[in-house]
């Protein structure tokens, strides 16, 4: 860079924050790279990546793109793009005498969509604050750019996938959303040959949408089973408010189409993100997991009612209360009756352990701590997952969000 002074200032990088928005809205998805390392180029930054995380969540690929540096995968665990990645935070990696190598979280809302990584000579608290809000407008890229095309897709797959797979993993919502009162985080395999398990969410108002659901089969039957029930129960929560209603509403979409051999186990959850107060209704699902301080101290029982699809009776809601930085784990039963290499059942008991081992250790985020649980059952059952596994967890913290809306 010689002896050139680069203006980081706080009115440079406005004009520069607006020029690439209005530039961004006119490219199509290949020229959003160039135009990134454009910018980065402007405040003195060089070797620019764009990684993203794989489906299996094991590693951060690199987006291809010109003028983007296209290196090896990297890590999520022990790495210093994984850090940035988990922990939401700006990773700073000395490189010799001169440089820093720097990896900032790429945040949509809180959805975490991957890391941008670069080098600058110095940096300093301008080029900290310039370049986290370059990030964020980043990501934002990315995600609407997403829509129209195929190459970030392509980029984060490490192997074949299937039909039923593609399936699911358009039918998710991001897999992570935290807010300063409540944090979800969900984890589905196998990643590349999952067929019936999903889950969903929405927050509207202060009630938080919960559902978690496992369709009968494997295959393009259980996938177009899981489209049609997470389908019913999106219409059914932008329709009526009761859980019961939800229930009913999806038992008779399923019916109606597969016909009575037929069914999907489901948990749906409101939860009031302000007072903690939570309604489950079970249809022939393992109870959750109720997690405080690190350790699994019950499930949170539920009057169970039959599989969607089955025409069981209208349920009864079960309430309960969280405390605060209570965490509710649900996961399905590919889970707990995965066979071990002995014919063993994998079981709620040794799930549980796994679930306390984790409390031991340092606690992250919710999306980083359900990650590592979810690697762990894997190693715990050798890799074999002959069906598929889902976990969805919740953690509460409380409170009102309300002054974050408030301009000083």
């Amino acid at each position: 860079m010689g002896t050139e002074r680069i203006d980081r200032s706080e009115g440079f990088g406005e004009r520069l924050l607006g020029l690439l928005l209005d530039r961004a809205r006119l490219l199509p998805p290949q020229m959003i790279a160039p135009l990134i390392a454009e910018g980065v180029a402007r405040i003195g930054g060089r070797d620019v990546s764009i990684l993203l995380q794989d489906y299996a969540q094991e590693l951060l690929v690199p987006l291809p793109g010109r003028k983007l540096h296209v290196g090896q995968p990297e890590p999520v665990e022990d790495s210093p793009a994984g850090r940035a990645f988990l922990r939401g935070d700006v990773v700073e990696v000395p490189q010799g005498p001169v440089g820093v190598r720097m990896y900032l979280p790429l945040l949509d809302g809180s959805d975490q969509v991957g890391v941008m990584a670069l080098t600058l000579d110095a940096v300093g608290d301008d080029d900290r604050r310039l370049l986290y809000r370059l990030a964020g407008l980043v990501a934002d890229m990315l995600v609407t750019k997403n829509a129209y095309t195929d190459q970030f897709f392509q980029a984060r797959r490490r192997e074949p996938m299937s039909v039923s797979a593609e399936i699911q993993w358009s039918l998710l919502p991001p897999l992570t959303m935290s807010f300063p009162q409540v944090e979800v985080a969900g984890a589905l395999e196998p990643a590349y040959r999952v067929a019936g398990d999903s889950f969903d969410y929405a927050l509207n108002d202060n009630i938080l949408h919960m559902a978690v659901i496992d369709a009968m089969g494997h295959g393009l039957d259980a996938a177009t089973m899981a489209t049609v029930a997470i389908g019913a129960y999106r219409h059914a929560r932008r329709v009526f408010i009761s859980l019961d209603e939800k229930y009913a509403f999806m038992d008779d979409a399923v019916s109606r189409q597969f016909g009575p051999d037929h069914f999907v186990t489901a948990q749906l959850m409101h939860l009031n993100i302000t007072t903690g107060e939570m309604e489950l209704v079970n249809a022939g699902h393992p109870a959750p997991l109720l997690i405080r301080d690190g350790r699994v101290v019950r499930q949170l029982e539920t009057a169970t009612t039959l599989p969607v699809g089955f025409g069981g009776e209208m349920p009864r809601v079960k309430e309960h209360v969280l405390q605060r930085g209570d965490r509710v784990l649900c996961y399905t039963d590919g889970i707990i009756e995965e066979r071990l290499a002995g014919g063993e059942a994998f079981g709620e008991e040794r799930l549980i352990r796994c679930v306390n081992a984790l409390g031991e250790g340092p606690s992250e985020s919710v999306r980083a701590d359900l990650r590592r649980l979810s690697h762990t059952l894997k190693s715990e059952r050798d890799g074999r997952t002959t069906d598929d596994a889902t976990l969805f967890m919740i953690e509460w913290h409380g409170g009102t969000a309300d002054h974050l809306a408030v301009l000083d």
